[in-house]
């Protein structure tokens, strides 16, 4: 007996193999998917645990905002009481230097030969008016104003001859400079 196979077996082997071809991708592409969830879901834990912690930290932080508000503001404050104090410091220094100007002055005046009418002083300039009873006394005074450490640059401005009664009297205005140094002794006495 002679078996004859009306089966096409070419046709059925391509068949076969197309058909595992295609559930070997359907196998592949359902395993992407799987593996592209389980990336998904652990990325999602890695974001929802991220957030959480963003949460937690904003937290802390808003718990610090009074905490940082005291402290700018106590910076401020800071800030603004180290300027009173430059401002205290440099109203004493100025201050010691206009009463250590006056005692100069008042020390090198010959009261016997010489009085001053003004005395005026604008920042590191001083004017000095006075009468005095010859040129002599006021060479004298100039040159006692010059030997001091206080008071700088003494010039004579003008000098001229006034009548004071009955007597004939030298006249003068001086133009000085004050030594503004920052090495002017403040003493304070607290009680």
């Amino acid at each position: 007996m002679l078996r004859i196979n009306l089966l096409p077996v070419r046709q059925l082997k391509k068949r076969a193999k197309a058909r595992n071809q295609i559930i070997s991708a359907i196998v592949a592409l359902c395993s992407l998917l799987v593996l592209l969830a389980l990336v998904g879901i652990l990325q999602k834990g890695t974001i929802s645990a991220t957030q959480t912690k963003i949460a937690e930290l904003t937290k802390k932080k808003d718990a610090y905002g009074p905490m940082l508000a005291e402290i700018e503001k106590i910076k401020n404050q800071k800030k603004e009481l180290e300027r009173k104090t430059a401002v205290i410091n440099k109203l004493r220094s100025e201050s010691s230097i206009t009463v250590r100007v006056l005692d100069e002055v008042a020390k090198n005046v010959d009261n016997n030969r010489l009085w001053l009418e003004s005395l005026s002083q604008q920042g590191p300039s001083l004017s000095l008016t006075g009468v005095a009873l010859d040129n002599e006394t006021v060479a004298q005074f100039m040159d006692k104003l010059k030997a001091s450490q206080v008071i700088v640059d003494v010039n004579l401005t003008s000098s001229s001859l006034k009548v004071i009664s009955g007597r004939s009297l030298k006249s003068f205005v001086m133009n000085c400079s004050i030594a503004l140094n920052d090495k002017v002794e403040v003493s304070v006495t607290k009680k």
